[in-house]
């Protein structure tokens, strides 16, 4: 009978990975650039969605600092409904911190149609605003390729991006019922 103490998960596979990559800290200028691309990224998006962009106008300029363990993002919204990494160090009006700290336990729960756990404190209408973001933006990644590659190919590269996520859920979910049924007994609540 393997013992689950912290040094038998800490010697297996993935207990190995999560100590690794908690470990891992990248230079200041990496993490900068990766939120500069975050930001385009999430504007890119935004620009897609005009009501997104009219709800953001009326929360103009009101940082919103998200956190997942050591790294954090502040954002804001401009006046043409957009995000940008706002100057100086603001207080933020509202904080987003992701309770999960294991990147692994966190895409287990992403992957498998599961929002991650969150602390949220600050402005109420800031945070119902950026609820409804989470619920209603979505990037419409077929149609971005649609442009580059043309439109059949843009399906069939979509629908097999589908058919793997479908596919990695499906394995998530399998084994998140496995390692339920072993910790709890066999009992699922």
């Amino acid at each position: 009978m393997q013992s689950d103490s912290p040094t038998s998960s800490a010697r297996s596979p993935i207990g190995f990975l999560q100590s690794l990559v908690g470990s891992i800290r990248p230079p200041e200028w990496v993490v900068d650039e990766v939120q500069n691309r975050v930001v385009l990224f999430l504007n890119h998006v935004l620009m897609q969605e005009p009501q997104a962009q009219q709800r953001l106008k009326r929360q103009l300029g009101k940082p919103v600092r998200v956190q997942w363990g050591d790294f954090h993002l502040t954002l804001a919204a401009t006046a043409a409904g957009l995000l940008e990494r706002p100057e100086g160090d603001r207080q933020p009006e509202l904080n987003v911190t992701l309770t999960q700290t294991s990147p692994f336990a966190l895409a287990q729960r992403v992957l498998s149609g599961e929002r991650p756990g969150v602390d949220i404190q600050g402005d109420v209408q800031l945070a119902a605003e950026v609820a409804w973001l989470v619920d209603n933006v979505r990037w419409d990644v077929e149609e971005d390729l649609s442009r580059v590659f043309g439109d059949a190919v843009a399906h069939t590269l979509a629908g097999g991006a589908r058919s793997a996520a479908m596919a990695i859920k499906s394995f998530v979910g399998r084994r998140a019922q496995g390692s339920a049924g072993q910790a709890g007994g066999g009992h699922v609540a």
